[in-house]
């Protein structure tokens, strides 16, 4: 982990060989090893994330949020954790799990979801239900397009 000059990194456990660069705030997550938290990255507190994930500049994470292993996360992605926020009210907490070998592109935006397995999130979508294992979803709001096989996913 390098020394930040303008971050703020509180309370943070990371994993080997993690690079996290400049421009960060991170309170009290969890990161594993191999991974790359590009700059001006928000994650909040009791975020999970996995080893040899990657995710790229400007992207928010709150509480709630795990990333398992092997996952890419695009730039500008932004995750939720309340599908009805409101000021000055009672809210609930929901959970986000992007499932292992998955990828966000850049722009999506993730409500409180479960992302399968090794699926693809198409740039600029708006996750807004659950996504399978292995397929490709897209638009807004994201819909399944097609099965993702072997080695040919794109």
């Amino acid at each position: 982990m390098n020394k930040s000059r303008f971050s703020v990194i509180k309370d943070v456990i990371v994993g080997s060989n993690t690079r996290i660069y400049d421009h960060v705030n991170l309170y009290k997550c969890k990161i594993g090893k191999d991974t790359k938290v590009d700059a001006f990255v928000y994650i909040e507190e009791g975020v999970v994330i996995g080893d040899r994930v990657k995710i790229r500049a400007f992207t928010f994470i709150p509480s709630g949020v795990t990333i398992e292993d092997d996952v890419f996360i695009g730039p500008h992605v932004t995750f939720t954790n309340d599908k009805y926020p409101k000021i000055n009210r009672e809210w609930k907490q929901l959970k986000t799990i992007i499932k292992r070998g998955s990828s966000i592109g850049a722009g999506a935006v993730i409500l409180p979801v479960t992302v399968g397995k090794n699926s693809l999130i198409g740039a600029g979508s708006v996750v807004t239900q659950d996504i399978p294992d292995n397929v490709l979803a897209l638009g807004n709001p994201a819909r399944v397009i097609r099965k993702l096989t072997g080695n040919k996913q794109r």
